[in-house]
């Protein structure tokens, strides 16, 4: 197996070299991702300034290329350009894993997340792909422990799938705070929570007399949470695993409007 490996939190971040160590064994893995810290950028892409490469070691013997551009960026150009560059023309890997996010992606935040933003743009483009994320908590990440429990769930995702996912298939596994060694946390299959986030901003005078406000909110602080969603289950310490979807079509909107507009 080929994995294209990427994240939004940049190519030096520690979620995605504990990823890329505990993948090893599953496949061939090659790492494209930004240069530089790409969260809540959600799906955006570049189109006026050039997506400019280099390769890097982010760490001792883990090499890597990073694109000063977007999570959806890295795919895109890995997968019609880098890829087929180091693997030959028409090559594709047979699994994109984003990740391992710092913080949680649940709820409302798939759409604003990077990281899941990746994964999605892999399945539109017909690569299947996972989004991994670890949620945080007042205590020090142990991203080694955390990326060890990942494989686990992501074996035994393949496993179930019968060794390889669907070609358009996105998939977001978030793990829960993991502060210390221990055996990996359930895993619980979960629609995502549809409830907004609890906003808040601090508003604040610059020297120049204008006002500007600075986000102030808890990102896991949702208006509610329906049982048995991913922000439930996660705050159980539960791993949580729900598919995604990039047709935004709604399908029992598309049957009230039929009949309503012109042809």
């Amino acid at each position: 197996m080929r994995i294209l490996l990427c994240n939004d939190d940049g190519i030096h971040a520690p979620g995605i070299l504990s990823l890329y160590h505990a993948l090893q064994g599953l496949g061939e893995i090659l790492i494209v991702a930004p240069l530089t810290v790409q969260s809540a950028t959600g799906h955006g892409i570049t189109f006026r300034q050039p997506l400019m490469t280099q390769t890097l070691e982010p760490e001792p013997g883990v090499s890597g290329i990073a694109v000063d551009g977007r999570p959806a960026d890295c795919v895109k150009l890995a997968l019609s350009s880098l890829w087929p560059q180091r693997f030959g023309p028409g090559a594709r890997p047979d699994l994109v894993i984003s990740g391992m996010n710092m913080g949680a992606n649940v709820g409302i935040h798939v759409l604003y997340s990077g990281t899941v933003a990746a994964a999605l743009e892999a399945a539109f483009l017909g690569v299947p792909a996972i989004a991994v994320s670890l949620h945080h908590g007042d205590s020090r990440p142990r991203y080694d422990v955390a990326a060890r429990h990942a494989r686990v769930h992501i074996d035994a995702i393949l496993k179930g799938a019968g060794g390889r996912l669907q070609p358009h298939e996105c998939l977001n596994l978030n793990l829960p705070i993991t502060a210390a060694e221990g055996p990996p946390p359930p895993l619980r299959l979960c629609p995502m929570n549809v409830h907004g986030m609890v906003d808040a901003f601090d508003a604040r005078t610059a020297p120049s007399g204008e006002q500007y406000y600075w986000a102030a909110g808890t990102p896991m602080a949702f208006h509610a949470t329906e049982p048995g969603s991913d922000v439930d289950e996660l705050m159980k310490r539960h791993a949580t695993l729900t598919p995604l979807r990039y047709d935004l079509t709604d399908a029992p909107g598309m049957a009230r409007w039929q009949g309503r507009i012109a042809r």
